[in-house]
């Protein structure tokens, strides 16, 4: 096969990764936002260190964290972190980014949602 076939045959594949890569980039940016904005208020003293909180959360919680997400939520920073307990069960927490306050607590046992330890 020629070289010039070859081209004919990728053109499909490289199109087409050429509109994944044009699709994914406004989510890339979000994240890139998210990640700029933390790094700024973390050197601006107005939160406390992922790993302070991560340390906080660890110890009175216990499990595998899973997924953390850094916003503003009605006018305040907060981290929100999945947690994979020990005991299995998922949780969702709410944190203070500002004081390391548990704001709220979202627990999955076995497919349900059940809030325990709301604290706003």
């Amino acid at each position: 096969m020629n070289t010039r076939n070859l081209l004919r045959r990728g053109r499909p594949a490289l199109l087409g990764l050429a509109l994944f890569a044009l699709a994914a980039s406004p989510l890339l940016g979000a994240q890139e936002h998210d990640h700029d904005r933390a790094r700024r208020a973390l050197e601006q003293g107005e939160v406390l260190p992922l790993r302070t909180v991560l340390d906080k959360v660890e110890r009175d919680y216990g499990g595998k964290v899973l997924k953390i997400e850094f916003e503003r939520d009605d006018g305040r920073f907060v981290y929100e972190i999945r947690l994979l307990q020990n005991d299995g069960r998922m949780a969702k927490l709410k944190i203070d980014a500002v004081d390391g306050r548990v704001l709220e607590v979202q627990r999955r046992e076995h497919g349900s949602r059940s809030d325990a330890h709301s604290r706003r």
